[in-house]
């Protein structure tokens, strides 16, 4: 493995991570009536690459999943991203 894919690699598994914290604490955050966490922010990290594990949280534990915006709008961004990686690393 090239230093290259190392740290593509550690920033994907950091972002991912990061993402599903982000849910699991909105989650909690929405359970108790707190402060939340911004829609924008968790797109903003859905964008920088945990959109994956993002949508899988997301299911898991039941959040976000009766918005639209987040129902089409992180899968939408998956699949961006999964078409750029394609053009990028495999044409």
């Amino acid at each position: 493995m090239s230093i290259a894919e190392y740290i593509f690699l550690t920033y994907m598994v950091l972002i991912s991570i990061i993402s599903v914290v982000l849910v699991i604490v909105d989650k909690l955050k929405a359970k108790n009536s707190r402060w939340r966490i911004s829609e924008a922010t968790l797109f903003l990290f859905a964008v920088l690459g945990g959109s994956a594990a993002m949508y899988f949280t997301m299911c898991l534990v039941r959040h976000k999943t009766q918005k639209n915006r987040f129902v089409f709008g992180i899968p939408l961004i998956f699949f961006l991203q999964c078409a750029c990686f394609y053009a990028v690393y495999i044409l």
